[in-house]
């Protein structure tokens, strides 16, 4: 752990996937304000994740890197090992990692759409390992999957992306039944068009396109995404195996 002090070890311990940016760096810093020792993962570019780490600790915060690829068994079984070497324990888990590969069903290829659906099964392994932990410990826990607004609508060019995050919704369903009285609570956050690094590089027309279709008139921003996520964290102790949509009315649920 970065900052290795008792009262560090003492705070309870949340897990981000993908948290150097955009909406997994807006959950860090959430929930760093609401009291955890955040672990922040990332995939291969360090640089971002140890800039959002010094900024946590330069307030106050703590927190700790942790790389692993999410489509590799043994790197997630490697970082749930370096998490409880770290900190002891986990309390939140923030599924949070994703890309995507967009192209039309008749031109994507195979390994492009399982490179994709990877992202799914990472998750599921990452989830399955933290139970363990959660179980161990016989404490409650927080497990919050964040999924897409285009897993319920649909979307032209990005079936499979579309396909991966209907899944999460899904395994956040089927987990939150699974773990009926084990006091671990399961929910899904499912945002809207955010504006971060993937939605900025879409067309002006594309945008234009997606805006008409939201009543607020603008996109969501990273931070009203972590507002929800800190929520669920450390609050909506009644809410189970829910969907909880961000997404500027575009979509009821």
């Amino acid at each position: 752990m970065t900052d290795t002090d008792k009262t560090a070890r003492e705070k309870p311990v949340a897990v981000v996937t993908g948290g150097a940016g955009g909406i997994g760096a807006a959950c860090c810093r959430a929930l760093c304000d609401k009291g955890f020792c955040v672990g922040v993962h990332f995939r291969k570019s360090r640089q971002p994740a140890e800039d959002l780490l010094a900024e946590i600790m330069e307030k106050g915060g703590s927190g700790f890197l942790l790389q692993a690829d999410l489509a590799s068994v043994s790197e997630i079984d490697a970082m749930v090992n370096e998490v409880k070497k770290q900190a002891g324990r986990i309390d939140v888990l923030v599924n949070n990692a994703g890309f995507t590969i967009n192209d039309m069903i008749l031109t994507m290829k195979i390994d492009d759409f399982d490179a994709q659906q990877s992202v799914g099964r990472g998750a599921w392994y990452l989830t399955k390992r933290v139970l363990r932990v959660f179980m161990f410990r016989r404490s409650s826990g927080r497990i919050i999957n964040i999924s897409s607004v285009v897993g319920h609508t649909g979307n032209a060019g990005q079936i499979p992306y579309t396909m991966e995050k209907a899944a999460m919704d899904a395994m956040t369903k089927s987990l939150a039944k699974e773990l009926a009285g084990r006091n671990i609570l399961v929910n899904s956050v499912a945002p809207g068009f955010i504006d971060t690094d993937m939605t900025e590089s879409l067309p002006e027309d594309i945008r234009e396109q997606i805006l008409s279709a939201v009543p607020l008139g603008r996109m969501g921003r990273a931070e009203e995404v972590a507002d929800v996520v800190a929520f669920l964290a450390t609050g909506g102790d009644y809410i189970q195996g829910s969907v909880i949509h961000v997404n500027g009315g575009m979509y009821g649920g």
